[in-house]
């Protein structure tokens, strides 16, 4: 792919780009900076021309940025860990323990809008350690699957859905011990609607 077509590409997914590095940094400025140098990696010509669209481009290119996202993030985390005192709040190592059972479903398999997300859902999300949100985020609202998230992340599928396993039973034990927050949210309906939909590898 030429650098012409390959700009306008990667630029449309520069707001889906942004909110992963928001939800993963908690901070716009740190957010910012991530995002800066993601762009600025992905605009280098080798890059550009290492860029493989498939069949997908759209497709493509999002996913690779957000391994981009995932890795500048992470190395930073790394950078600032060897600095006392610098790394981020909430950052802990990750829980790959696999837990038995089917994810507790919160919601149907439709992408959330983001932007239409109840106030009380997004502040259950943040709260949730970095690696628990991310793959939360690429599930619920980029609507990626478990592999393509595996492929993001670079770790095993079962990571992924011990992750959001985990993501998932952490936000509805926060949001179901509010019986009316859970009852305006339809958590109780939406829990037995997705129960019966598994969800596509």
């Amino acid at each position: 792919m030429d650098r012409a077509g390959f700009e306008p590409l990667a630029l449309r997914h520069l707001d889906a780009v942004f909110r992963l590095a928001m939800h993963l940094a908690r901070d716009q400025a740190e957010a910012e900076d991530i995002v800066q140098e993601v762009y600025a990696r992905a605009f280098r010509p080798t890059s550009i021309a290492g860029f493989d669209p498939g069949l997908d481009p759209e497709n493509a290119m999002r996913a690779w940025l957000f391994t981009i996202t995932h890795n500048v993030f992470y190395t930073r985390i790394k950078q600032a860990s060897k600095r006392p005192g610098q790394a981020p709040d909430g950052f802990d190592a990750p829980d790959l323990e696999p837990l038995p059972g089917d994810p507790p479903p919160l919601w149907d398999k439709a992408p959330l809008d983001w932007d239409q997300v109840d106030s009380r859902l997004k502040e259950a999300i943040e709260e949730l350690k970095p690696e628990f949100r991310e793959a939360l985020l690429m599930w619920a609202v980029e609507g990626f699957k478990y592999r393509e998230i595996a492929t993001i992340l670079e770790v095993p599928i079962g990571t992924v859905m011990s992750r959001l396993h985990r993501a998932r039973k952490l936000l509805s034990d926060r949001l179901m011990s509010d019986a009316r927050a859970a009852d305006e949210l339809g958590l109780p309906a939406l829990s037995r609607r997705a129960a019966r939909e598994p969800d596509a590898l």
